[in-house]
């Protein structure tokens, strides 16, 4: 096996005794691949894990994805490669029903599902997570592109060395439990550096393009996935203007996101983008640009990862940093306790964003030129416009 000192890579500690063994998640891409090399060659047992999450069956039709076909072989190549046992674990009802059922539920409701954040939440750090405890492992380590530092108060979460590559919009959701026994050895490293790391250690994936859609979406055509998952479920309705005027007719709302332009199939003099949603009244509603501008989000299933109580900081009023999109900077924010709220928790905007949706996370960041740590998040529940 190689040697890491004739290699120029990073010895990792994880934060637990040399020897002990570690849980490594397996995709088959670099990332995860990398990681797990470099455990092994830092001295610890490692134990490769890969999910079988889906086959190709009524609801897939994609190839070369994420946990299926050649990507498990892929992460079994490397697992014998550098010489550590790998299993593969058959997830398929798991994933079938905590993400991808709630994603087409969730387009059905008008709502706008990331099946990114729901499967960390739901399978990789809830139900591999518990296996991996039952294997013996002293943590878990997973390829994401996040931080864990150990701070005062224990560890806390931060976002990536590598802007480019930072995930922790999809991982806000991780719990302070979760979060002491997880490791993200690639935090502190440029992408280029990890690829590099692959190819000199020889790794059948340090070429192997990174996977770009959601793994079970062929090609991003996300409503073909919720017609296979719900036969007939999408009916048609009408597109009205925010000033009530129908427009015309739309095959079902589960062809529409808030903030969409192009292939409304109604024509004006403005351009029009779809403002809302209205799946129980089967309505596309429709108006200018700046009708996409909100100020307040409501809340729904809230994660604090911030020190003290959550709520706490919220009815003093904290000002936070948020995302409402991965793409997005962290922006201006603070928390509220508003009583309107289903669940009391809010978020006020410092300055008001477009494309807003029901169904997409409001990550939250602390409120200082870094904007670094991870406070938490939750899933958006209502909006309320700047107008």
């Amino acid at each position: 096996m190689t040697d890491i000192s004739a290699i120029d890579a990073p010895i990792i500690d994880l934060g637990v005794p040399k020897g002990a063994r570690v849980i490594v998640a397996m995709s088959g891409g670099v990332d995860s691949s990398v990681t797990a090399a470099l455990c092994k060659l830092s001295g610890y047992d490692v134990v490769g894990v890969t999910l079988q999450l889906y086959d190709h069956g009524v609801a897939i039709q994609k190839k070369g994805a994420c946990c299926a076909g050649q990507d498990i072989q892929d992460a079994r190549r490397v697992s014998e490669a550098m010489g550590f046992p790998h299993y593969v674990l058959d997830y398929e009802s798991r994933f079938g029903e905590a993400v991808m059922e709630d994603f087409a539920d969730t387009y059905l409701a008008g709502a706008t599902p990331i099946p990114c954040v729901r499967c960390n939440e739901r399978v990789k750090f809830k139900d591999l997570l518990e296996t991996a405890r039952d294997l013996g492992g002293a943590a878990m380590a997973t390829g994401h592109y996040i931080r864990r530092v150990v701070g005062p108060n224990g560890p806390e979460l931060r976002r990536a060395a590598d802007a480019s590559k930072d995930q922790s919009y999809f991982l806000f959701s991780t719990t302070k439990d979760q979060l002491d026994y997880l490791r993200f050895p690639l935090g502190e490293m440029p992408k280029a550096e990890v690829r590099r790391i692959a190819g000199e250690l020889g790794l059948v994936v340090a070429d192997k393009p990174d996977s770009q859609d959601i793994c079970f979406v062929p090609e991003g055509k996300y409503a073909s996935v919720v017609e296979r998952l719900r036969p007939g479920a999408a009916e048609p309705g009408e597109i009205v203007h925010v000033d009530g005027a129908v427009m015309g007719r739309h095959p079902g709302v589960i062809h529409y996101t808030v903030g969409q332009r192009r292939g409304l199939g109604v024509a004006t003099g403005d351009p029009l983008y779809v403002v809302r949603l209205d799946a129980e009244n089967r309505r596309v509603i429709v108006g200018p640009r700046e009708a996409l501008l909100v100020s307040r989000m409501h809340l729904k299933d809230v994660t604090w990862l911030g020190d003290g109580e959550g709520a706490d900081a919220a009815r003093a009023g904290t000002g936070v940093a948020v995302k409402v999109r991965s793409t997005r900077p962290p922006a201006p924010a603070s928390l509220l306790w508003d009583e309107t709220s289903p669940t009391g928790w809010a978020v006020e905007l410092a300055e008001p964003e477009e494309g807003v949706a029901p169904g997409q996370a409001c990550v939250f960041y602390s409120n200082d030129a870094a904007n670094d740590r991870v406070l938490g998040g939750g899933w958006i529940a209502g909006t309320r416009t700047a107008a």
